[in-house]
């Protein structure tokens, strides 16, 4: 059995029909040929999955694409392009924020998303109030990001990319 699901992806309608078994990410990868969205652990853990769904961040390992009928998807290649890169993507690059690379796509759709939370007042574990005014200090995005791992150890540059593109020191 199979089911029709009707996904808007980096603003394009694609359908898809799988298995409602199939998960958001293993639709993206296998049957819509999105490969940016790497498969990390495939149980929720490390962050490598994370793409944005309606404006939040989330695990695509963890949900069914069955689930998302309707939902705008926005992967890694949804951000922007090698010629034209995202300002987090750009401030990746400058800060060396990635070493092999594999979970990059995943911090930067977390962080793109996170940026947004921020913005919007959202206060996490280690915010000073529960105010609208978020700081984003070195300790606040590694609270905010810590649903990313990094096997490489990437973070310092992780961080000071986030940072510099949340001070406007984009591009």
């Amino acid at each position: 059995m199979t089911l029709k699901t009707t996904l808007k992806i980096n603003g394009k309608d694609r359908t898809l029909d799988a298995d409602p078994r199939t998960s958001l990410l293993d639709a993206l990868r296998n049957h819509l040929d999105l490969k940016g969205t790497k498969k990390g652990c495939d149980h929720g853990q490390c962050g490598a999955c994370t793409v944005i769904v309606n404006g939040r961040r989330i695990n695509a390992c963890l949900t069914l694409a069955c689930m998302h009928d309707g939902d705008e998807v926005t992967t890694i290649e949804g951000l922007g392009t090698p010629e034209q890169m995202s300002a987090l993507q750009d401030a990746f690059v400058r800060h060396d924020g990635f070493q092999c690379g594999y979970c990059t796509a995943g911090q930067i759709c977390s962080a793109t998303a996170m940026l947004d939370e921020a913005k919007a007042g959202w206060p996490s574990h280690v915010s000073a109030s529960l105010g609208d005014d978020v700081s984003l200090t070195d300790e606040e995005i590694s609270e905010r990001m810590s649903g990313n791992l990094c096997r490489c150890s990437a973070y310092p540059g992780i961080v000071n990319a986030i940072r510099d593109v949340a001070r406007g020191g984009a591009r």
